[in-house]
């Protein structure tokens, strides 16, 4: 019985408040690992990807703390192209779309 409610606990959607802390939370464990020179800026990481995706055009990105990987966002003929980056040494991981 016990484990059942913890599964339930965890199914849980999280609170606002928490779900803000957390966001604060990986915001801050970027930012202390650029600054110890851990985590290249999301400017560089930018500007190497961006260039190499020649007529498509760059929508935003996502990070994962957890990882310390970017997705970068492109849309190229109503398709969209999400290319992962190790946010620590700049390389692509992968690509998904054309």
């Amino acid at each position: 019985m016990l484990f059942a409610l913890s599964l339930l606990a965890l199914a849980a959607p999280m609170p606002d408040g928490q779900r803000v802390a957390q966001h604060r939370g990986d915001q801050w464990h970027v930012f202390t690992q650029r600054r110890e020179g851990r985590m290249l800026p999301l400017r560089e990481i930018e500007s190497r990807v961006v260039p190499s995706m020649r007529g498509a055009d760059y929508i935003g990105f996502d990070f994962d703390g957890g990882t310390g990987i970017y997705t970068l966002k492109f849309l190229r003929n109503g398709a969209v192209i999400w290319v992962e980056v190790d946010g620590r040494s700049g390389q692509i991981l992968g690509r998904t779309g054309r």
